[in-house]
């Protein structure tokens, strides 16, 4: 029996590994994901029969509401809170492994078991970077979700504050694990403070870096999913965790990459909190010359290739469906789209990509920033929805500039720029775009939905 778990673990594993290469493409990631999901269905049922844990009617009850409420979430969750969905998922991965780590704890002093040093260990990691997870989370889908505000939260001394704290926890996990016989306090003490400290550590960091910190934590709760399967014995746990724990800190180090940014500045940077807002520039004597659709419309109709810019106004709009649409009637005449797809575009990593394949934009006309920069210059429409710090030039003209460094979607230098916006209000970042005063550059002002309706609907009409 031992060798039919072990192959069915091993079987497991290697659905982990190939679905997370599939999710390397847009054109795979769905057969990744099912694949993936059928790997960690198969290593649940093994484990839950396994070790004879719940009884077979319990294992059917599980199974049945987690994946009714699976399903309902993956069908009710809109692309716009699809951010706040990933957050929450980290927090729950997080808080099992906390619940995990502190159950086999209280186990062990319950039944007077004296545990080994390697499992002592990796419950105090469980406990940590669980608790850090759960309430990180937490506080990002507040963020998101507009629970609280977006903009950095801080205080004189938080990072002191920090500091003392998870030095507190070292201590309280160093004794516990030199410490036999265990009191209880200083184990729920590190629970308690490894909640507060997760909290304390993303407050501080502002919706700008939100993509990174979705990431980060999802690599944390792969972490603490790797501990607890140390904690357990579970061989599936361990590798499922640690592919997770190293593919997220790889995805958080790519977009740090994009940003020009270190992970350091992220988590302490405190960034995007010093917003100023869209009167600065006009001051100087700058304007912005404004648009018509029916204008738009004529620029569209006769271009060859229009480069679509997607942004987080794209998805709070809710307006993928009309970008497929114009597209399509940008290409019935004749013309070329391509879609422009930054990496920290949106509020989570591949935020965009997701958002344009439920309208079913077509995989080969997605492209990264690397690949279709070099087509703006041949570019007669740069069509630029929603976006904003992602395509603001002074990333390469201001050194002054927060973001100075950072590399950016090169639209300012396409024949022509149309952005659809609701106003002149910052992005993420804080600072106003020059892309928006530039001689090149229309402003189309509006909710994008109803922007990209006229734009069709004017674009049919075209002679």
């Amino acid at each position: 029996m031992s060798a039919v778990v072990q192959l069915c673990y091993l079987v497991a594993a290697v659905c982990f590994i190939s679905g997370l290469k599939r999710l390397s493409s847009p054109a795979t990631a769905v057969s990744g994901n099912r694949l993936s999901g059928a790997g960690m269905l198969l290593a649940m049922a093994v484990t839950l029969l396994d070790r004879a844990i719940v009884s077979f009617d319990v294992i059917v009850a599980g199974l049945a509401v987690g994946g009714a409420l699976g399903l309902w979430l993956a069908r009710s969750v809109k692309m716009t809170a699809m951010p706040q969905m990933v957050a929450l998922l980290n927090g729950f991965g997080g808080g099992a492994s906390l619940l995990v780590g502190g159950a086999e704890f209280l186990r062990s002093e319950l039944v007077g078991a004296t545990l080994t040093i390697d499992t002592s260990i990796a419950i105090q990691l469980s406990l940590l970077i669980g608790a850090v997870t759960l309430t990180g989370s937490l506080v990002a889908f507040a963020k998101l979700q507009e629970l609280i505000t977006g903009r950095p939260i801080t205080f004189s001394g938080l990072q002191v504050v920090n500091g003392a704290m998870f030095l507190a926890i070292v201590a309280l996990s160093a004794y516990q694990v030199a410490t036999p016989e265990s009191l209880l306090w200083p184990f729920y003490a590190v629970c308690l403070l490894s909640l507060i400290l997760g909290v304390l550590l993303v407050l501080p960091i502002g919706g700008a870096d939100m993509p990174v910190v979705i990431s980060l934590l999802n690599s944390y709760s792969g972490i603490a999913a790797a501990m607890t399967g140390f904690v357990i014995r579970n061989d599936v746990l361990i590798i499922s965790g640690a592919l997770v724990g190293s593919s997220g800190i790889i995805l958080s180090r790519i977009m740090c990459r994009a940003m020009n940014r270190s992970l350091t500045n992220v988590l302490f940077g405190a960034f995007g909190g010093d917003a100023t807002g869209g009167t600065a520039r006009s001051a100087e004597g700058l304007t912005v010359r404004r648009t018509t659709a029916e204008d738009v419309a004529i620029q569209l109709g006769y271009a060859q290739l229009v480069i679509v810019v997607p942004g987080y106004g794209l998805a709070v709009a809710q307006a993928q469906h009309l970008v497929r649409e114009l597209a399509d009637q940008i290409e019935k005449r004749g013309g070329e789209v391509k879609y422009a797809i930054h990496p920290v575009a949106g509020r989570m990593p591949g935020h965009m990509n997701v958002l344009l394949a439920e309208a079913n934009v077509p995989y080969d006309k997605l492209f990264d920033m690397d690949a279709v920069n070099g087509d703006f210059e041949r570019a007669d429409v740069a069509l630029v929805i929603g976006a904003n710090d992602v395509v603001n030039p002074a990333a390469r003209t201001d050194p002054g500039s927060p973001i100075f460094g950072m590399p950016i979607l090169n639209a300012d230098q396409a024949r022509s720029v149309v952005v659809l916006k609701r106003s002149m209000n910052p992005g993420f970042a804080g600072i106003e775009n020059e892309l928006f005063y530039g001689p090149r550059t229309t402003m189309l002002f509006g909710d994008a939905k109803a922007s990209l309706a006229s734009l069709v609907s004017e674009l049919k009409q075209v002679g």
